[in-house]
């Protein structure tokens, strides 16, 4: 799996060294708030509920399906690579380069017996797993926080089997409007009056302040982070001779209105639309759930 030698194993974690600047600043801004975080009371029935609740993690385990490689690229404290590892014979590899995020999640793994997750610390740039190793490559939410997303987006996709398939989330240029906003109110009158604007917040227990600050963290004051177009992946995909599967939301945004579950309409094979369509599908984004809880959007390619 590896193509260069990890420096060392600590915490059933395999330790790369990596000197970029940007990979550091990341890092460190994670160190005393990793994200996502687990609730105090979770264990490995609580993340196979919460995991088959969601319509998008549901949809994804049962996309992929069984004897899988599937690698999560910016895994954090990894919940969604110990969910698709639970009850199946897949390989799961966490992919982060916070040592403490990936330490919280290999903890639950050793604490829950999960054995077919390993948990890797390193730099995307870094050459650290052998081409063409894996099934499935998921760069959700992550690719946008490095030097450079396009870069980071073709690094992953060396790792990808040809016929494999790797999902990408970015925050879309329209559909982050509101967290933009949110950002100033949040630098102007503090967290308080932010948890009256954002939803997400909203919804955290009140106790749960770790899972509070890593939130306002990581969507307010990220030191490294850019916003996407749905064109821009359309022309990254078809420079690294990617087939468009489909995205969420739809690039037929007339076409999605009249569908009752757009989330398991990503795994199956739709249309680019026309560049009209995907703009306003875009600035649609605003006035969704999507775009109250960041502007993430995702596209599923297949590697040719």
């Amino acid at each position: 799996m590896f193509k260069k030698n990890y420096a060392n194993k600590q915490n059933n974690i395999f330790v790369f060294d990596y000197s970029d600047s940007t990979a550091k600043k990341v890092k460190n801004f994670y160190k005393d708030d990793p994200f996502p975080n687990y609730e105090l009371s979770d264990n490995r029935g609580t993340i196979i509920s919460k995991g088959d609740k969601n319509l998008y993690t549901f949809n994804l385990k049962k996309f992929i399906g069984h004897n899988k490689k599937i690698l999560e690229v910016g895994s954090g404290t990894s919940q969604l690579a110990n969910y698709l590892a639970v009850g199946n014979n897949n390989s799961v590899v966490a992919f982060d380069l916070n040592f403490e995020s990936l330490k919280i999640g290999s903890l639950f793994a050793q604490n829950n017996n999960i054995n077919n997750v390993d948990f890797v610390c390193g730099d995307i740039f870094d050459d650290i797993f052998e081409n063409n190793t894996f099934d499935f490559v998921l760069c959700n939410g992550v690719l946008h926080h490095t030097k450079d997303t396009y870069d980071s987006f073709k690094h992953s996709l060396n790792w990808l089997k040809k016929d494999g398939y790797i999902l990408v989330g970015l925050y879309n240029k329209y559909g982050r409007l509101r967290t933009f906003l949110r950002k100033y109110i949040y630098k102007i009158f503090g967290k308080k009056i932010l948890m009256l604007f954002d939803p997400v917040l909203r919804k955290i227990e009140k106790g749960s302040s770790k899972k509070i600050n890593a939130w306002i963290k990581d969507q307010y004051t990220h030191p490294v982070e850019r916003t996407h177009s749905f064109d821009d992946v359309l022309k990254w995909f078809e420079a690294c001779n990617v087939e468009f599967v489909n995205s969420f939301p739809s690039c037929e945004i007339f076409t999605e209105v009249n569908r009752k579950e757009p989330l398991q309409n990503l795994f199956t094979p739709g249309k680019k639309g026309s560049f009209v369509e995907r703009i306003l599908s875009q600035i649609s984004m605003i006035f969704t759930r999507q775009g109250s809880e960041g502007g993430l959007y995702l596209f599923l390619g297949k590697k040719k």
